[in-house]
């Protein structure tokens, strides 16, 4: 003994071996790769899709191709401009979109003339982006179903979300139209994922999560400019899950998570004012986007009407169910629950589109069939059988309700969809190509307003009679001084060609009796539309005759086919100076 009992019981303890804390629920499960099953269901939820995308064949709609043929002019080193030569005007308002697009170009994967299996790389090179992008939206509600669910039902929470995205054209459809909505829609998801993962581990109140926040609503905004709604995304969830003695903690990391926002969102901008001088797209301009007013926000009773009232008020029902019940599927979905308040709210506050169904609803969409499988398996799980049994007839009665009434809207855009990239190619850039050298029109102006293929195929100096690639038409607009286009287009332009459409151009003065008053005539005319050549700008006045006789064919011809060639193919190379 060397020391007396006392003595010994004086002695201090020896330290304890540290303890690793416990793994948070969920999380030993979040850094591995999917399981075999999570993959399969995320690869039968985007076939699915993909098979839906199929019914529009080649279609792609021609705004997309106003971005492509900026591509085209930033790829070979004109800059962002519509054409060679052009004003630098920002015509587009998806800049995270466009380089996608001009990286594929430059690696040869777009607009290089080639084709695979019948399919130029136009067209499928967008639309695998869009895949790839549905791809991803699901491996991001696989993400955040580990942290929730069990493993054996996190599959099934993926496959949901894919029957979701994939039984939904509106959502297909713009999702491989060619236009940003893919890109959009998985910023969003991703954005939703986090937010209920971290909210169901509890590390909403990290900087990590806030700076993945902050950069991912980044991506937002810059792929849509109603994108810039998905910044308050993590200040709000941040808020809702505060917990006491945490408030400088919170303030700190909502700092970090506008910070990765606003930093870079500022720096680009700065440089959009000094490239473009403007601090909004010059499409914001044309369009006349207001102030938004309170009634705007029931534009968004529309989208709940075809989702189904009987499906939306189903799905409600599992969210109550859900958030009355302590634990991690309530918090997750609460999380998930603030990015779709906040695109509703986006979407409601637009003007509305007259593209057709709901192209602005893409990410709304998108985060509502994450929110709405997180919701129905939650509440199921939740339940014991008599409780299942009735939900799964409801939910039931509520899909087919649903699907019966969206077959009528559904199958009219399929037979007439938006207004076809590759007949805008065939009527206006083939056509006036043709026009031009028949008359002997060595080079001029051509004003109309449909662009896209226009520009991928004329040779001619395109004026935009809709403003969104033309500075003063889109001031005029947003003065609401339609006079002034016209004035514009007739007394200071005066283009070599005129295409006048139906309401729009007698809304901003381009009717036939000043455009006759200014010296144009008619090449075809039918009512309010036509096509137009400017008296004096013809080198060769004889042909004419010849040319209007060719014209009425051709015009009466296309215009017969518009929606039928939908999804037909309009060739592999998209060029300048293609003639019918």
């Amino acid at each position: 003994m060397t020391g007396s009992p006392s003595a010994l019981l004086s002695r201090p303890a020896p330290p304890s071996p540290p303890r690793t804390p416990a793994p948070a629920p969920g999380a030993s499960r979040l850094g591995r790769r999917p399981a075999p099953v999570e993959a399969a269901a995320v690869a039968v939820g985007t076939a699915l899709t993909a098979l839906h995308a199929s019914r529009l064949g080649h279609w792609l709609v021609d705004d997309a191709a106003i971005t492509f043929a900026y591509a085209r002019s930033i790829d070979e080193g004109y800059g962002p401009v519509q054409q060679q030569g052009a004003e630098a005007v920002e015509g587009y308002s998806n800049p995270s979109w466009l380089l996608l697009l001009v990286l594929g170009r430059r690696l040869g994967l777009f607009d290089s003339g080639t084709s695979v299996l019948g399919v130029a790389d136009l067209v499928w090179y967008p639309k695998l982006l869009a895949l790839a992008c549905v791809a991803g939206m699901l491996l991001a509600v696989t993400w955040a179903a580990r942290a929730v669910f069990r493993p054996r039902v996190v599959p099934v929470v993926t496959l949901l979300a894919g029957a979701a995205v994939a039984g939904n054209f509106s959502l297909v459809a713009w999702l491989f139209s060619g236009l940003e909505n893919p890109l959009y829609a998985l910023a969003a998801t991703v954005l939703a994922a986090l937010a209920a993962r971290a909210a169901a581990l509890g590390t909403l109140s990290t900087g990590r999560t806030a700076a993945a926040a902050g950069l991912l609503a980044l991506l937002a905004a810059l792929t849509r400019p109603d994108g810039a709604a998905c910044a308050a995304v993590y200040p709000v969830a941040a808020l809702l899950f505060l917990r006491r003695g945490q408030a400088r903690r919170t303030l700190g990391n909502v700092c970090v998570a506008l910070g990765a926002f606003a930093v870079p969102y500022a720096s680009f901008l700065l440089w959009r004012h000094e490239t473009f001088g403007r601090w909004v797209p010059n499409t914001a301009v044309a369009k006349a986007q207001g102030a938004p007013e309170l009634a705007q926000l029931a534009h968004t009773s529309g989208l709940l009407a075809y989702t189904g009232w009987l499906l939306v008020l189903a799905l409600a029902g599992c969210a109550g169910l859900v958030v009355g019940r302590p634990g991690r599927a309530r918090r997750a979905l609460v999380a998930a629950l603030v990015p779709l308040t906040l695109l509703l709210f986006a979407y409601g506050i637009l003007n509305q589109d007259w593209m057709g169904l709901y192209r602005f609803a893409t990410p709304v969409w998108a985060v509502g069939a994450l929110a709405g499988s997180f919701a129905l398996v939650a509440a199921w799980e939740g339940e014991g059988w008599r409780g299942r049994g009735a939900l799964a007839a409801v939910t039931a009665a509520a899909v087919a309700l649903s699907v019966a009434g969206r077959e009528e809207p559904d199958a009219r855009f399929e037979a007439s969809p938006t207004v076809p990239m590759c007949f805008v190619v065939q009527r206006y850039g083939e056509t006036f190509n043709t026009y031009a050298d028949r008359l002997g029109v060595d080079d001029g102006v051509l004003a109309l307003p449909d662009l896209g293929g226009t520009l991928l195929t004329t040779r001619l100096t395109v004026l935009d009679t809709a403003g969104l690639t033309d500075r003063a038409i889109a001031d005029a607009l947003a003065a609401r001084k339609p006079g002034r286009v016209r004035d514009h287009v007739l007394r200071r332009v005066r283009p070599a060609f005129v295409h006048t459409h139906g309401v729009w151009s007698g809304r901003i003065g381009l009717t036939p009796e000043a455009l006759t008053a200014h010296g144009y005539v008619p090449l075809t005319l039918r009512g309010a539309n036509g096509d137009w050549v400017r008296r004096d700008a013809m080198r060769d006045p004889g042909a004419l005759g010849r040319v209007q006789a060719w014209a009425q064919d051709n015009a009466e011809r296309l215009d017969g086919r518009q929606h039928l060639r939908g999804g037909a193919s309009c060739g592999d190379v998209l060029r300048a100076g293609r003639t019918r």
